[in-house]
């Protein structure tokens, strides 16, 4: 009788014979083996058939169970896997657990009764299980995004780094220069004489650059010039 009786609740949800007075709804979002508790007011104040139903995202309708008492055993709809679903109610809240949810979980569900050969609605949750591997895109976005900004970070601190240093470099103001003196083109002798001059920018160091070229036209010979 219980399962004729819903039978015919589905068939006049289909075919639109309802009367609807839907006090609230809400999303749940859930994760993949989670266990979900529904809830619903106990609206009936006589005793009539309480059902619980769901609306899958290709809007198929399916029974899920149904009682008329709190102390009456639950009828559950054929079709549905042994354990999968607990009802209980009492005098002001009708509840709908489901253990271990997947992604087939997902849907539209609804409680309600059947008055007066109407489907009366009384709430509706709209439930969303999300897959473990579901996460794994948002979790890349902050793990690259964190990591794009570490190496922004970095590349101008290098740059900051290497800035200084050449900075440091050009404003120093001694200077040194090697003289090696050679004999033959592209030929150093074996034991060259040498001489270090220091000078400093501006007067100074042009006046002492200038004696070193005079040496040169001096001497006659040929020397090279290392500056570090």
């Amino acid at each position: 009788y219980i399962n004729f009786l819903l039978e015919v609740v589905l068939l006049r949800l289909r075919l639109s014979w309802i009367s609807v007075s839907v006090s609230d709804s809400q999303t749940l979002e859930v994760q993949s083996g989670e266990e979900v508790t529904l809830l619903c007011s106990n609206f009936s104040s006589s005793t009539t058939e309480i059902f619980w139903f769901r609306v899958t995202k290709r809007s198929e309708l399916h029974c899920i169970c149904s009682t008329s008492q709190p102390d009456e055993p639950v009828s559950f709809c054929k079709g549905l896997q042994s354990g999968k679903f607990e009802m209980s109610t009492n005098i002001s809240t009708v509840f709908l657990k489901i253990k271990q949810v997947d992604l087939l979980d997902s849907g539209l569900y609804f409680c309600g009764a059947y008055l007066s050969n109407y489907a009366v609605i009384v709430h509706a949750t709209n439930v969303e299980v999300q897959d473990v591997f579901d996460r794994v895109p948002k979790i890349m976005s902050v793990v690259l995004g964190a990591l794009t900004v570490f190496l922004i970070m970095a590349v101008i601190y290098l740059a900051a780094k290497i800035k200084h240093l050449q900075k440091g470099i050009f404003d120093s103001t001694d200077f040194h220069i090697y003289c090696c003196y050679i004999t033959e083109p592209f030929f150093f002798i074996s034991d060259p004489d040498y001489a270090a001059v220091t000078f400093h920018p501006k007067t100074e160091s042009h006046h002492r650059l200038a004696s070193v070229r005079e040496n040169q036209k001096t001497s006659g010979t040929e020397v090279l010039l290392l500056v570090f």
